[in-house]
């Protein structure tokens, strides 16, 4: 049985260091398209890119929509099914330039595997997600046990994401130097940090309240001043395990090193929020609590620039238009307050109003 194609997989490996040097993509990326393609040769049988017709998109197409997710067993999600044609896309596109395949291949063929352009909407669709209060947080903090070192850490690294909005690979690769206390602020060095798009910015700590910043506070001191830790040392060290009593793997203290990925900080979340009785909120999901808490807060175009560039974000729009969403049940009271005013607006809603349109002016974005 045929598993493999020789040709194609020389191609592939030039077309995946294209797309790591040349388009400087993640690993993770590079990993997506050579998934897509490994499901695009399983199901062509292996025959060789050479002998590519649009027909053959077609019949992918059509058969992946019909299959089953491997994690729910449900039908593959639109969303999934478009970013795999789409790296098909591009492949093809890509290979229809090269040497050896251009006179064989049609570079327009490759829009075969374009989704409809209803599937398309659905597919890229933005829909809200669940974003916790920031009474949820602080409540989910105020019943994390703290009786062991695994437990401090897991109590600190939930407040320093609230307090910095820092994303979880940022979160798992931070170290000790990172972190000013006395400033109240964080450099997510891109040399050290694993900072989305490999960039450096500092983060002073979001006013989430003392009880906040005193849990991390308390976490840097007891690593530098008990453990004797230095600046090298990571802020949230990875969990040792060893055989325990029971003669099985348990998790028994901290080991002085990173975690390799941030899987186990998703998991932490998890069990926290579970255990205050509320639905998993993800770390990213912090993010948009902040994003939110900032639409209350700042009232000049100034302030909520600031606010923006807090969260790592060079353009004020990211933040309004990824996290800035309005709640829909909020939405609906808005509307309803709306719908049985008879007073005239507060002047203060009014002010705001016009800081709002002033910012929309200064960045440039009023159309005349």
């Amino acid at each position: 049985m045929t598993t493999h194609n020789p040709d194609n997989e020389r191609i592939k490996r030039q077309y995946f260091a294209f797309l790591k040097e040349a388009k400087r993509q993640s690993d993770a990326s590079v990993d997506a398209a050579a998934t897509a393609l490994a499901q695009f040769e399983s199901d062509t049988r292996y025959r060789d890119f050479r002998a590519f017709h649009y027909a053959a998109a077609v019949a992918f197409k059509r058969r992946l929509a019909g299959r089953n997710s491997q994690v729910t067993g449900a039908k593959l999600s639109k969303a999934t099914q478009h970013a795999t044609l789409a790296a098909l896309k591009r492949f093809f596109q890509w290979l229809a330039l090269q040497p050896g395949y251009k006179a064989r291949l049609n570079y327009t063929d490759a829009d075969y595997f374009n989704l409809s352009e209803k599937d398309t909407r659905i597919a890229t669709a933005r829909r809200q997600r669940p974003v916790p209060t920031l009474e949820q947080v602080k409540h989910t903090l105020a019943l994390m046990p703290t009786d062991t070192d695994i437990e401090r850490r897991n109590r600190a690294l939930l407040a320093f994401a609230l307090l910095t909005g820092a994303r979880d690979t940022a979160l798992a690769s931070l170290k000790l130097k990172h972190v000013d206390i006395a400033a109240g602020s964080v450099f997510q060095d891109a040399r050290e940090v694993k900072t989305k798009f490999s960039k450096s910015f500092t983060t002073f700590f979001f006013p989430v309240g003392d009880d906040v910043c005193q849990i991390v506070a308390d976490w840097v001191s007891y690593l530098r001043r008990e453990r004797l830790w230095g600046n090298d040392d990571p802020l949230f060290p990875n969990t040792q395990v060893a055989i325990g009593a029971s003669h099985h793997f348990e998790a028994v203290g901290l080991l002085r090193e990173h975690w390799s990925t941030a899987s186990p900080i998703r998991e932490i979340f998890k069990r926290a929020f579970e255990a205050a009785g509320l639905p998993y909120f993800n770390p990213h999901s912090l993010r948009s609590t902040l994003a939110q808490l900032g639409e209350t807060r700042c009232q000049t175009p100034e302030t909520f620039k600031a606010w923006s560039q807090n969260l790592g974000h060079d353009d004020v729009l990211t933040t309004f238009t990824s996290y800035g969403t309005v709640a829909t049940r909020r939405q609906g009271e808005i509307i309803r307050e709306l719908a049985t005013q008879v007073s005239p607006v507060a002047q203060s809603e009014i002010d705001k109003a016009h800081a709002m349109l002033r910012m929309i002016r200064q960045l440039g974005l009023a159309t005349q």
